[in-house]
């Protein structure tokens, strides 16, 4: 029997205090049945983490070798520290070794032997410079026999020594002089010979090591040659490339006429070459590096005919440029070619930024002022092309002023012709005498009337390409033009193989064609000849060989799609890919790291259920 104490509790379970079904704890109860999901089944957890796996794999396969490979940056592979080398100055020491032929037929070969080792040896003494130095040969022939020497220019110079021998630079003829003068010299102008006059009393003894003729053979050869020595110094020690210090172990120095002042020059380091040399020297090598043009294989000459009025209109330009200038022209086609065109234009007016000429009633002359020369070619009116073709134009004007307003020269220095740099020269043409009122200015300028004019010209070409000043020889001056071209144009490839792997070694984004290793390839290729030609003295192939290496390495380093590389940022780059990557990757990665949690999840559960 049931104690009276027991259905009251159960009753309790049941109903509330106020004695009203619990309804509040049965939903609890509910609820907590509907949280808990069933189970997944394995199939489905398999069949999730293997679509997961194949869009990875899918990523990783497929899209990343393809991305990589349609986006890859091709890089040709570029010989960077040979290409800094050359830009060092440690692939090549550039030298000029001279070949000097001594002609000495009136004398006995034991006496010629004796006074050329005398000779050698006095040049070397004098010569500071070794990467310039002078080489004495002696021939008993009449190497220089077949020299014709003429007196109407460099245009007829047959059976020249240097068609024979292209390493020859000079020739000099030793000729018996009058008894009891002292040794005298003479330059042929339009031949590469010098004649010295001797009597055999200055021959030195074959005791003795020293002589007069000697010395003064060294003194003058050393002379001749000053000027390119101090040229060729100027351009190794004024480039930007480290041929500066490629000839710190070589004692190096100034010309002999230069010397004499500071004979320590010689002891000098080479980036102190330039300060060591006198100021008025190194303004001159200055300005004319500024004036003169860049080389070029080809230059375009235009000669322009302006006038303010109608007449003259005509000239006899052809016969006076095949007269005066073609045969210098013929003389530098070892060094450069040239094409000519001419013009002629009517009613051109000045510039209006040119004040107008005024007349000088003392002097009884039209004056322009030397402010105004650098505008007196009226650019925005006046025909005047920049450039034709693929070498630079050099511009020559000649101008015809007006009846009224001649003769028209230059303020205070009465000229009537200038230079240009970089740029050409302008000539004024005033009438042999005043002008009256009857005798006006001719439609038609004949050949002599332009010949002074043709002949500015031809100087002030000779300017703007660089020759030297000296010797006063043409041919022993575009020989040294030969040589300071192939030392440039050497220092110039050079720097710009140095410039190119350094843009390379800055820029890794940057793509490298297989065109650019081919132009560098062929660069060095060439400056290795040319070093070559250099050493041997063979200078004209030298510079055949750097003009070549000098293109190339221009081509190499304004490659167009090599260029437009370095103007496309990876600021750029971030900007396309994430708009694409970003919807895309997002899911894909939540779903990697879900799946790896779950799988970093199981094996703490299946550690928990054996525990």
């Amino acid at each position: 029997m049931m104690k009276a104490n027991e259905r009251p509790e159960r009753v309790t379970d049941a109903f509330s205090s106020s004695g009203e079904p619990d309804l509040l704890s049965g939903s609890h109860k509910a609820v907590n049945a509907k949280k808990d999901p069933p189970p997944e089944q394995p199939e489905s957890i398999r069949i999730r983490s293997f679509v997961v796996l194949s869009f990875w794999a899918l990523v990783v396969l497929l899209g990343l070798p393809i991305w990589w490979r349609t986006t890859k940056i091709y890089r040709a592979d570029l010989p960077l520290h040979g290409m800094m080398d050359w830009a060092d100055g440690k692939a090549c020491r550039p030298v000029f070794p001279l070949r000097i032929i001594i002609e000495a037929a009136s004398l006995q070969e034991q006496d010629a032997q004796h006074l050329l080792r005398t000779t050698q040896h006095a040049l070397d003494d004098l010569n500071e410079f070794s990467a310039h130095h002078l080489r004495l040969e002696l021939t008993q022939n009449a190497f220089g026999s077949n020299i014709s020497v003429s007196s109407e220019g460099p245009s007829i110079v047959e059976n020249d020594i240097f068609d024979q021998r292209e390493d020859v630079a000079l020739v000099v003829r030793l000729l018996p002089g009058d008894p009891g003068s002292m040794p005298t010299s003479e330059l042929q102008a339009y031949s590469p010979t010098l004649d010295v006059y001797y009597t055999p009393n200055q021959l030195p003894s074959t005791s003795s090591s020293s002589s007069p003729l000697a010395s003064f053979i060294a003194k003058k050869l050393q002379d001749t040659f000053a000027e390119e020595q101090a040229m060729i110094a100027y351009i190794l020690s004024a480039s930007n490339s480290g041929y500066k210090n490629a000839l710190l172990s070589t004692p190096i120095g100034l010309p002999s006429q230069i010397s004499q002042s500071s004979p320590a020059h010689a002891r000098e380091p080479r980036s102190t070459l330039i300060k060591s040399l006198p100021a008025d020297l190194a303004a001159n090598l200055a300005r004319r590096s500024t004036r003169s043009l860049k080389y070029s294989p080809t230059y375009h000459l235009t000669f322009s005919l302006f006038s303010p009025n109608a007449v003259p209109s005509s000239w006899d330009i052809e016969d006076a440029l095949n007269e005066y200038l073609s045969p210098l022209l013929e003389s530098f086609s070892s060094i450069s070619n040239f094409t000519i065109d001419t013009q002629v234009q009517l009613y051109a007016s000045f510039s209006p930024s040119v004040q107008e000429p005024q007349f000088d009633a003392e002097k009884g002359v039209w004056t322009l002022r030397r402010e105004d020369l650098s505008g007196f070619v009226n650019a925005a009116e006046w025909p005047l092309s920049p450039s034709i073709g693929s070498g630079p134009t050099v511009n020559f004007v000649l101008y015809v002023p007006a009846h009224d307003r001649t003769p028209l020269v230059v303020h205070n220095d009465g000229g009537h012709s200038w230079l240009i740099p970089q740029w050409g020269g302008v000539t004024i043409l005033n009438p042999d005498r005043p002008l009256s009122t009857e005798r006006q200015i001719s439609s038609h300028l004949a050949k002599e009337e332009i010949r002074p004019a043709i002949l500015t010209f031809t100087h002030q070409l000779l300017s703007l390409l660089g020759t030297p000043e000296s010797p006063s020889s043409l041919p022993l001056r575009l020989l040294t033009l030969t040589r300071v071209r192939s030392a440039s144009l050497l220092l110039s490839a050079s720097s710009t193989l140095g410039s190119l792997a350094r843009l390379t070694l800055a820029l890794p984004s940057i793509s490298i064609p297989r065109s650019v290793a081919v132009s560098v390839d062929s660069t060095i290729s060439h400056l290795r000849s040319t070093c070559t030609e250099l050493r041997e003295g063979r200078f004209r192939s030298a510079l055949e060989m750097a003009r070549i290496a000098e293109a190339d390495a221009e081509r190499g380093f304004f490659e167009k799609s090599m260029v437009g590389q370095v103007y496309f940022p990876d600021e750029h780059k971030v900007a396309v890919y994430l708009p694409l990557l970003g919807p895309v990757g997002v899911p894909l990665i939540m779903s990697a790291l879900k799946e790896l949690k779950r799988l970093l999840k199981r094996p703490r559960q299946g550690g928990g259920g054996a525990s």
